[in-house]
């Protein structure tokens, strides 16, 4: 998921902060793994997103209390806490959908395209005007994922279907960083991971009805595993912020496809192709040149407005 907005920091401690990331993105890594081990043994996606959420709520709650405090969770922007958390939700189990249909990297590589997506989403729906440096960086991403998934290219035989879950996970997960930004105006991040977890969890315990059913030891384990490494994995998210800028620990993001790769072989005697990994690096330069830009421009705006002042 993109990086929430970057709280005030004291003191810089860049390699904290990058330490932190690369935790967080492992953090992840594994619990990703775990909700494709999970589904390989039947558990369904409902459930999986469920529990997710149902550990992610005491991680969040504990992380408010040690941040900005419980008076930082009255909001007056629930109405947008409802919509990230209907998309968020939506998009979580279609990702994990995506990891469960897909070789491990490659879900976590086309994953990478949210920047891509975020800025056509930004341009249509906020009116923002990208300048030709970004739109031929979206054009650039774009042709890394083309290469990820050409079928002829590479050694996994990825299926048609999957791709497109995997393409729509990224969709959905661009439109909860946009409605991130406004959010993250007003509100603390931990507010925000609060509201998703506490929101997301009544229509999953109801569709749980449905889709819950009884599991073997290790599934249990599986989950629990899932939702402690994926509830760390935000705390540390947290942590960076508060110790570098979003810019200097994004880079570490894309640390997560060297873990899904080594989980991939590991435990499904999976390994990317070369098409992967080109079209990888073309994706992530594209991004992290977005990123950039983007920071470049707020800066400018920054700068002419207290040249106006």
């Amino acid at each position: 998921m993109p990086p929430a907005p970057t709280p005030q920091h004291q003191e810089a401690r860049p390699l904290y902060a990058i330490t932190l990331r690369l935790l967080a993105m492992l953090a992840f890594s594994i619990s990703f793994a775990c909700v494709k081990l999970t589904t390989d043994r039947g558990v369904h996606l409902i459930e999986t997103a469920f529990y997710r959420q149902l550990f992610a709520l005491p991680v969040a709650l504990v992380s408010v209390m040690l941040g900005p405090g419980l008076a930082s969770l009255r909001t007056s922007h629930i109405g947008l806490h409802a919509s990230r958390t209907a998309v968020g939700a939506t998009g979580m189990i279609v990702n994990f959908w995506a990891i469960a249909l897909l070789p491990l990297a490659e879900a976590m590589t086309i994953g990478f395209s949210v920047p891509l997506f975020a800025t056509i989403l930004a341009a249509i729906f906020l009116g923002e005007r990208p300048g030709i440096h970004r739109w031929g960086a979206v054009l650039i991403g774009f042709i890394g994922v083309i290469v990820i998934i050409n079928p002829g290219a590479g050694s996994t035989d990825m299926p048609a279907f999957g791709i497109g879950v995997a393409i729509t996970g990224a969709i959905l997960t661009s439109i909860v960083s946009l409605l991130l930004r406004q959010i993250g105006r007003t509100e603390p991040p931990t507010t925000t991971v609060f509201y998703f977890a506490a929101l997301s969890l009544p229509p999953l315990a109801i569709a749980m009805l449905f889709y819950g059913q009884a599991h073997d030891m290790t599934s249990w384990l599986l989950l629990l595993l899932m939702g402690i490494a994926g509830g760390i994995g935000q705390l540390l998210i947290t942590a960076a912020l508060r110790w570098g800028p979003v810019s200097l620990v994004l880079p570490m993001d894309y640390s997560t496809l060297l873990w899904s790769t080594l989980f991939g072989w590991l435990l499904w005697n999976n390994w990317p192709g070369n098409a992967t990994w080109v079209g990888a690096g073309i994706i992530a330069g594209s991004s992290l040149y977005i990123t950039w830009r983007e920071r470049v421009r707020h800066r400018n705006m920054v700068n002419r407005g207290a040249s106006v002042n």
